[in-house]
């Protein structure tokens, strides 16, 4: 068995399906990523400007899905899951390049262009790295 612990969650004003874009550069809000005091450390060199992968825990998924009209264009042909972005996917992991815009204190950080719903769980942040240098 797998645990996932949530560090924390998504602030948005993006709250259901029909009002969500599909990728974060198609029209997504600012959001704000909410952590949890216990990870100040960990986040106390993340900054303004940063590049991250926010990976979060896709909660209104429904995992029983398989295959999809990929971005729910019924005229596309049906394609499984993993050759897809859909959320609806067995284990719904999301992964969202995002910028940092704002630091609000250690534990609360407003991103570009964020596709996820309001109080989805965060899972992990990972520094998008150029092929010149690693941190």
């Amino acid at each position: 068995m797998i645990t996932l612990n949530p560090i924390g969650h998504v602030g948005s004003s993006v709250v259901d399906r029909e009002h969500a874009p599909k990728q974060g550069d198609e029209g997504a809000p600012n959001a704000w990523l909410v952590f949890k005091p216990e990870f100040t450390e960990a986040l106390s060199d993340l900054g303004v400007g940063d590049e991250v992968l926010l990976l979060t825990w896709l909660d209104r998924a429904d995992r029983s899905i398989q295959r999809v009209h990929p971005r729910d264009d019924p005229n596309a042909p049906m394609r499984g899951v993993f050759s897809t972005r859909s959320q609806d996917r067995p284990n719904p992991i999301g992964i969202h390049r995002v910028e940092v815009l704002e630091a609000a204190g250690p534990t609360r950080f407003r991103v570009s262009g964020l596709e996820a719903f309001d109080a989805t769980p965060i899972l992990d942040v990972k520094p998008v790295l150029d092929r010149q240098r690693e941190r």
